[in-house]
């Protein structure tokens, strides 16, 4: 797998990319054939893009390259408070002049890399984008539900302290991308990854991409006019995280070179992540080959550009001051990817806090994996691994028939512990500066023992309302039934 090092006095940053050609090169591009770059969707990496790379309708008549963001995959990159969407755009838009590729349609999915190629497109539409297809357009600003469960999918995923915990946050991240809960196969091979990819000592990877999510500004309208290549919005009927209005509301504000609106397509009764989902990706791709065709076709000539990066750099700081009206943009180091930045002073200080606060104790974590390096189990073997095993809320019981009678009987509504897919509730409100600032502000004052005092207090709850509905004999003991010794720590 290639990458491309991009060094700074402030930043370094490795991308890592992989391509359909021969060779697995951009070198070995087909010089007749359009180019298309994918992006992938949140918390995954290229790799997860082969219902992409391996469908004939894609592969078989274009080029196809997918780069793995700063801060997932393979990619390594510095934790920087300064992270932000334009910072993700300079990284796409200097590995892309760095391959000397052309202009390119670029495919994005989900919340990161839409709002990633809105900013290319922005910035330099001539030069390197050809069309965007953008699938599950986000709000501008993330609704305040959503907001709420980051917060808490970053304390499970981040201070886990057993195999049990982690697979337990990584079954909510499951849910709350995908909406479903039945599909096993799926469950695993994303906990296996997580497991791998991104568990508790690698933390600071989810910190800064969850900063980059929680923390964004939306385009205003001079950035989004700027926006004049065709471009096709494909979204899901029935997803939580991204309602179709928001797409209307994007399509509303966009027009092409001819005047034009975006086309919006809906994938009636799908929810989330097209591109792991065999029916959605599939559909996916005959929408998008579909309105390719209908466009002018595009060789791949690999030429040098010709302005030189360094010039170019400097022409696209002073668009982006030009369009956000703030000159000091124009005068930064051209050098640097972060000068792209649009992180605020008050918001970059509070992010390095979090950083920091994150970066305690990271030796220490947890590792979910075995000694080979691979994981210990897969998470649908975990009901037969022990003695006990956990229920819909999470909890772990003994497996006796009053007890599971008395379970059936018990709905608790307590708000310690999250049921599982509970995190997908609904709600149409935006995050507000304040109760984004309120968040960022509650994160780095979190103890690091917060979860687990919640599970055990949720546990022991659950437990002495179960044993209430069991016979009781004088004595306070059961009838013909041996109780748990239940030790507190």
């Amino acid at each position: 797998m290639p990458f491309i090092d991009i060094p700074s006095h402030d930043d370094y940053v490795s991308i890592w990319y992989i391509t359909n050609s021969v060779y697995g090169n951009v070198g070995s591009f087909d010089r007749e054939k359009p180019t298309i770059v994918i992006l992938h969707p949140l918390f995954l990496d290229s790799s997860w893009l082969a219902r992409h790379f391996d469908d004939p309708r894609l592969s078989a008549e274009y080029n196809l390259i997918a780069f793995d963001q700063r801060c997932q995959g393979r990619s390594r990159c510095r934790p920087s408070a300064l992270h932000d969407c334009y910072t993700d755009a300079a990284d796409l838009a200097l590995a892309m002049q760095t391959l000397l590729l052309p202009a390119c349609h670029f495919l994005a999915f989900e919340c990161i890399s839409v709002n990633c190629v809105l900013r290319v497109a922005a910035l330099c539409v001539a030069e390197l984008v050809s069309s965007l297809t953008l699938c599950n357009v986000p709000p501008p600003t993330e609704l305040k539900w959503v907001f709420n469960a980051y917060d808490e999918l970053l304390q499970l995923w981040c201070y886990a302290a057993d195999l049990d915990s982690f697979e337990h946050a990584g079954n909510e991240v499951v849910t709350f991308m995908t909406g479903e809960t039945d599909n096993i196969d799926l469950q695993d091979d994303l906990i296996a990854y997580w497991e791998v990819i991104t568990p508790p000592g690698k933390r600071l990877r989810i910190v800064e991409l969850v900063n980059i999510m929680m923390n964004r500004t939306p385009l205003n309208t001079r950035e989004l006019a700027k926006i004049t290549c065709p471009v096709l919005i494909i979204q899901n009927e029935l997803s939580p995280i991204a309602p179709l209005k928001h797409a209307e509301a994007l399509r509303d504000h966009l027009k092409d070179a001819t005047g034009a609106e975006p086309r919006l397509y809906v994938m009636k009764g799908a929810k989330a992540c097209p591109s792991i989902i065999p029916g959605s990706a599939s559909l996916v791709n005959r929408v998008l080959t579909g309105f390719l065709s209908q466009l002018t076709r595009s060789r791949s000539e690999l030429v040098p550009p010709s302005i030189p990066t360094l010039e170019r750099t400097r022409i696209a700081l002073q668009t982006l001051s030009e369009l956000v009206g703030d000159p000091s943009i124009a005068h930064r180091n051209p050098r640097s990817l972060l000068s792209f930045s649009r992180v605020t002073p008050e918001v970059a200080k509070s992010q390095l806090e979090s950083l920091k606060f994150y970066a305690r104790d990271i030796d220490k974590t947890y590792c979910p994996l075995g000694r080979d390096g691979r994981p210990i189990r897969k998470y649908s073997e975990r009901l037969q691994s022990h003695w006990f095993h956990g229920d819909v809320r999470g909890i772990s019981h003994v497996d006796i028939d009053e007890l599971l009678a008395a379970q059936q009987k018990f709905r608790s509504k307590s708000p310690e512990r999250p049921v599982a897919g509970s995190l997908t509730a609904n709600g149409t409100d935006l995050v507000t500066e304040q109760v984004a600032q309120d968040g960022r502000m509650r994160r780095t004052t979190y103890n690091t023992s917060t979860v687990e005092k919640v599970t055990i207090k949720g546990s022991m709850s659950k437990v002495v309302t179960q044993s209430a509905g069991l016979k009781v004999g004088a004595q306070g003991g059961t009838q013909g039934l041996t109780m748990p010794k239940i030790t507190l720590h």
